[in-house]
């Protein structure tokens, strides 16, 4: 490859030497006798490798080596000398030289060297455009971009973090926990959960609440950096601010999801609106809905968006633990309060504190500790199993429960004043079937999240699936049609689900219930024969024209033995 080489030597002969090995070589050669004469030509013209004499006159090599790298030239410097010394070898390496050669210089040892330095060049030329390139990305982009080393000290932040995070270049060096806070500090938890976990942290739809500023709405992301080595050496913070995009939802009453919670339907706005005015009233909330339609993300959502959304957020299953077990749990104990208790344990109410405590599953809670809880919500105290010194909390309660809580206050199973103590704000979770128009958001939320679990392309599901999906009742909700797309994509080997992959009893529950919608309809052998001419015995065709699916056509056909018309 021909390259622009710069030759510097107060020897003619040594010049004319070096010019004339170099050119036949298919390079372009410019000459220097002397310190000023070389600097004039650095600044006249850009070269990819200088060949300088250690001895100029009254100035050195070195000399010029300093000078081409206070003026950031990035091109090889090659030190040559007649009379070799270690001393000044090791100074000329140390001030950034790419080799030291002696003379007299061989033909070949000339050419070599010049190959190697114009290389290293290329490379360097390449590793350059590459950063330059990044940089002008990393500039760039909208979205904040934060990177920490594993101890969350800031190695690089870009100019968009000035505005969403309110952080400027000169917190690069120190640890973005000791930094102001500007807001809830999301992006510290999601940041020290990646380093320790070395997985990706994705949160949406966060609410950011900066001092003396407006909150706003942003989706942040995590994830694992890798040095050049493929080896773990901190995280990536990307923060993008929605505020926009959420203020034009709302004032158009369209929005998809909310804090994970998925669905556009008119109940479902009227929940997203509930969420956010409940998020920073500190008030109990019961949740009620069949299993399975979403009730522990509504807390999640009620928790997180308000201002307890960066302390404690404690579950309990309330139906999962006996009555001992449970009380001990939520209460915690006293070394010997019972037997096996060998230790003092802090109950899950302690663990609350100045956060959100979610008991799920209320209405199976014993009456017994019906009343311990109606104290908590009263008077903010409780005591430990075994002991009689009450302790103070500060826990906001969310309760949900799946059962009728009304019918078991009236037979006696649910303390009436403990009911209505939950119930200061209900939000009543709508099952699938009334929110079917959901469908489809939600099929596309589980192969997103399918894709990455099953490391494939999944991007759809069939026409007859969707018919399936939109005609079954779905007793188990939302939790059902997530069960029935993983059961989907364990089988599903292309890049469309098929009613194959489906469950056999979803596929046998709206055959049945499209063959009962068709003799309601009175799809007799006449009616069917006359959607078939009109379609010209396209089922699926027929099959919308009648309003019953497609496979119905097919076992009518041959249950009323029609035959389709030999047209020539």
């Amino acid at each position: 490859m021909s390259a622009n080489i710069l030759v510097i030597d107060d020897e003619e002969s040594i010049c004319y030497t070096f010019e004339s090995f170099l050119a036949n070589a298919g390079h372009n050669v410019v000459t220097a006798l002397d310190f000023e004469s070389a600097l004039k030509k650095t600044d006249e013209s850009n070269f990819d490798l200088i060949f300088v004499d250690i001895i100029l006159g009254g100035k050195t090599g070195l000399d010029l080596l300093q000078e081409v790298r206070k003026k950031n030239l990035r091109c090889p410097v090659v030190m040559i000398t007649g009379a070799p010394d270690v001393e000044t070898a090791a100074e000329a390496l140390r001030l950034g030289a790419f080799e030291y050669i002696p003379k007299p210089i061989r033909q070949n040892t000339l050419l070599h060297v010049t190959d190697i330095a114009l290389q290293h060049k290329a490379l360097q030329d390449k590793a350059e455009k590459y950063r330059s390139n990044l940089e002008a990305i990393f500039r760039s982009v909208k979205e904040a971009i934060i990177t920490v080393d594993n101890d969350l000290k800031v190695l690089e932040i870009n100019r968009s973090a000035e505005k969403i995070c309110g952080y400027f270049r000169d917190v690069i060096g120190r640890d973005l926990r000791t930094l102001p806070k500007h807001c809830n500090s999301w992006c510290v938890e999601a940041l020290l959960k990646t380093i320790s976990t070395k997985k990706s942290v994705e949160l949406h739809r966060l609410e950011c609440r900066r001092r003396n500023r407006p909150s706003q709405i942003v989706n942040l992301k995590t994830a694992p950096l890798l040095d050049n080595e493929g080896r773990f050496s901190g995280a990536v913070l990307v923060i993008s601010d929605e505020t926009r995009l959420e203020s034009l939802e709302k004032h158009l009453k369209d929005r998809r999801e909310l804090h994970n919670i998925i669905g556009k339907n008119k109940k479902m706005q009227n929940i997203y609106s509930l969420i956010e005015d409940l998020a920073d009233i500190q008030t109990t909330v019961l949740i009620t809905g069949e299993s399975g339609t979403g009730k522990e993300l509504v807390a999640d959502a009620i928790h997180y968006r308000g201002n307890r959304g960066t302390k404690p957020f404690v579950k309990v299953n309330c139906s999962a633990l006996s009555e001992n077990l449970l009380e001990s749990e939520l209460f915690g104990h006293v070394k010997g309060a019972f037997t096996g208790a060998d230790r003092d344990r802090i109950g899950r109410f302690q663990k609350a504190h100045t956060g959100t405590i979610f008991l799920d599953e209320i209405g199976d809670v014993s009456t017994g500790l019906q009343s311990r809880l109606l104290r908590v919500l009263q008077e903010k105290e409780f005591e430990r199993v075994g002991e009689s010194n009450p302790i103070k909390v500060d826990a906001r309660v969310i309760a949900a429960t799946n059962h009728g809580l009304m019918d078991k206050v009236k037979s006696g199973k649910f303390r009436e004043d403990l009911y209505y103590r939950l119930k200061v704000v209900e939000i009543e979770m709508p099952p699938l079937r009334e929110r079917k128009d959901d469908i489809p958001l939600l099929i596309n939320h589980f192969l997103k999240k399918f894709n990455k679990k099953f490391n494939k392309n999944i991007v759809a599901v069939s026409r007859d699936v969707q018919q399936v999906f939109m005609e079954y009742s779905w007793p188990g909700n939302i939790r059902e049609l997530e069960n029935v797309l993983e059961h989907a994509f364990i089988l599903c080997f292309h890049d469309t689900i098929t009613v194959h992959q489906i469950p056999a009893y979803m596929n046998a529950a709206q055959e049945e219930a499209s063959a009962q919608a068709g003799e309601k309809k009175g799809a007799g052998p006449d009616i069917l024969l006359q959607a078939l001419e009109k379609s010209g015995w396209n089922k699926s065709k027929a099959a919308r024209l009648l309003g019953i699916n497609v496979r119905t056509i097919f076992r009518k056909i041959e249950k009323y033995g029609l035959t389709e018309p030999n047209l020539k």
